[in-house]
């Protein structure tokens, strides 16, 4: 058997970076950024007001109270776009919007609830400091300042940050584009009646949300039966589509492996017991180019499979670190057993209280059992030496995507 380590180095190895696609920004959306940005110009560009009210000279209004209010006259409105806006004197104001230029002349902004709000004429009852609610050109940004760097997801804020600095179009890495698929003559649809024998499939739909959460675009193919050549021109379709293919079932050492049977004959594509529970048989290579991840058929199996193998290699073909979950330290409630020799993934339910984090190993750790799966939160990762722990002991703990 080789290791985790060993065949997760293998992949990464093996897996290609994706080039990189000048993007319109909203297409651009979840992808990885690989080109640094600046600010062409300062954020805000000009000093503008933070309120709604009226631009003043400070020290017009130094003396202002409730019982003392200063008069001054107002001399126009100044909206936010407004560019015919040139300057105050003192002793006079103008009213102005929030996101307006401050004219010059003017260095302070009195909120309108500070005035009795009028339109020919002001009554202000509270003075202000220069610089009161104007934003400063250059507070945010610099002219020149990279704003995103390359490695950098492109979520909404970020999206949001090039579009302020007049960005429409970006260069980025794409979202893998993952086709996923199922195999077994016992499989059937959701929504479909069964007979003796068959189940619903549901590694495809687990394993295309996860693509989702990896920071890929998955593609769920309809399964397919257990016929070598249907299976062979099914993946081979797929490749004018996919940056990668996964499959579930079909790797192991059984008279029906049809998956490990076909791609074995490739040439390309290796299979592999792996020092791990669940997950031992794994297969993976590159089929015409393309990376295919051949994962065991048992849902808990394929699913930690992806977590370890999967989701690495995805990270690295956006040019990503191949970081696995986030991870943490926790101590364990329970006493817990592991096979000698196996790095060993337990479902479990993480606690964080009184400033640390604790873990709850979950009842069935059974391959098959979906239903441990769905309701756990974190895989607890024990070493390949790591027979026995007691409660108490600190493990390292993967947290599952929420």
């Amino acid at each position: 058997m080789r290791t985790v380590d060993e065949h997760l180095a293998d992949i990464l190895d093996s897996v290609p970076v994706l080039p990189p696609l000048d993007l319109a920004l909203l297409e651009a959306q979840g992808a990885v950024l690989a080109e640094p940005v600046a600010a062409p110009v300062p954020l805000p560009p000009f000093d503008n007001s933070a309120m709604d009210g009226y631009a003043v000279v400070a020290a017009d209004v130094a003396g202002a109270s409730e019982s003392s209010p200063v008069e001054l006259p107002v001399i126009g409105d100044i909206a936010a776009g407004d560019s015919g806006v040139s300057a105050i004197r003192p002793g006079l104001t103008a009213r102005i919007m929030t996101g307006a230029p401050v004219p010059a002349g003017a260095d302070a902004v009195i909120p309108v609830e500070w005035t009795d709000g009028g339109t020919a004429t002001v009554r202000i009852i509270r003075p202000a400091p220069p610089g009161n609610y104007i934003r400063r050109a250059g507070e945010d940004v610099l002219s020149g300042q990279v704003v995103a760097e390359p490695g950098t997801r492109l979520n909404a804020p970020r999206l949001g940050m090039l579009a302020a600095v007049g960005r429409a179009r970006v260069v980025v890495r794409p979202k893998p584009r993952v086709v996923v698929l199922s195999t077994g003559d016992e499989l059937r649809e959701p929504g479909t009646p069964l007979s003796p024998g068959q189940i619903w499939d549901s590694n495809s739909f687990m394993l295309t949300a996860a693509v989702a959460e990896a920071g890929g675009v998955g593609y769920r193919q309809a399964k397919v039966d257990d016929d070598p050549a249907k299976v062979l021109e099914t993946l081979r379709d797929q490749l004018m589509r996919a940056d990668a293919i996964v499959t579930s079932g079909g790797v192991s050492m059984g008279a029906r492996d049809v998956v490990k049977e076909v791609l074995s004959a490739t040439g390309t594509i290796a299979f592999h017991k792996v020092a791990m529970r669940p997950g031992k048989p794994q297969g993976f290579g590159l089929l015409e180019g393309v990376p295919v991840f051949t994962l065991p058929g048992n849902p808990v199996s394929a699913y930690v499979s992806f977590q370890v193998f999967v989701r690495p290699a995805l990270r690295a073909m956006q040019g990503l670190p191949p970081e696995p979950l986030p991870t943490v330290s926790a101590m364990l409630t329970e006493d817990v057993r592991s096979p000698a020799g196996l790095r060993h993934f337990l479902r479990g339910r993480l606690t964080f209280e009184r400033g640390h984090y604790t873990v709850t190993p979950a009842e069935g750790q059974g391959s098959h059992q979906l239903g441990s799966l769905s309701s756990a939160d974190a895989l607890i990762a024990l070493a390949e030496d790591a027979e026995a722990l007691p409660a108490g002991s600190h493990v390292e703990v993967m947290r599952m995507p929420s």
